[in-house]
This record gives structure tokens, sequence and C-alpha cells, in this order.
């Protein structure tokens, strides 16, 4: 099951999981953030990581479960982020459903 941010395993699909940083690094990359954002949003993602990793474990669903947790995260990101960034960002997560997830819009991802 490969799934959006985060929540992508390493079951079907073909994806790479990003981690935490690499997550991090491709935004700091296309929304030129500080370092003291990199700090913050790189502890969003590794507390999603943390979250999904322990609904997989316990055999969850992730497909339900992934949606509410990456919408409270997109909005934590947000508020650490300019409003210019957030515009940007906003339409990253835009594209980024219509891929149906990361991987450079390889595969055509699976979409809800």
């Amino acid at each position: 099951m490969s799934f959006a941010q985060g929540g992508q395993g390493g079951q079907g699909g073909g994806r790479m999981r990003m981690d935490p940083a690499q997550r991090t690094a491709r935004l700091k990359d296309q929304l030129k953030l500080t370092d003291d954002q990199v700090t913050k949003i790189t502890a969003i993602y590794t507390a999603e990581s943390t979250k999904i990793d322990s609904i997989r474990k316990a055999g969850g669903d992730i497909r339900t479960s992934f949606m509410p947790i990456m919408q409270a995260d997109q909005a934590k990101i947000k508020a650490v982020l300019t409003p210019e960034q957030a515009d940007a960002f906003a339409k990253m997560s835009q594209q980024f459903g219509r891929r149906g997830g990361q991987g450079g819009g390889q595969g055509g991802g699976q979409q809800k």
C-alpha cells in the first residue's frame, strides 16, 4: 500500500519513502525556508512519521487514518511559514493530491 507523505511503506507502488529530513529538504529548496523553519517542519514531519508507523505496526488502516493526520500537520506547517510560503505550500499540496502521492508523478499513484 503506497500512500502519501510519510504514509508510504515499502509495500507496493515501487516508491521510495522519504524520511522527515528529506521531505523538509525538498520544502527548503522549493519554499526557501529559514533554518528555524527547517527545524520546526522537520519536527512536524518526524511526529507524523511516528504516528503513521505506530498505526502501521498496530495493524490499523493507513488509508482512513492518514488524511486527518496529514491535514493537521499541513496546518501546523502553514503556521510556520510566511504568507507567501504558505500560498506556495498550498499550491504544492494541491498538485500533490492530483498526482496521488510523492514520487515526482511517477506511476500514477493511488488516489482517493
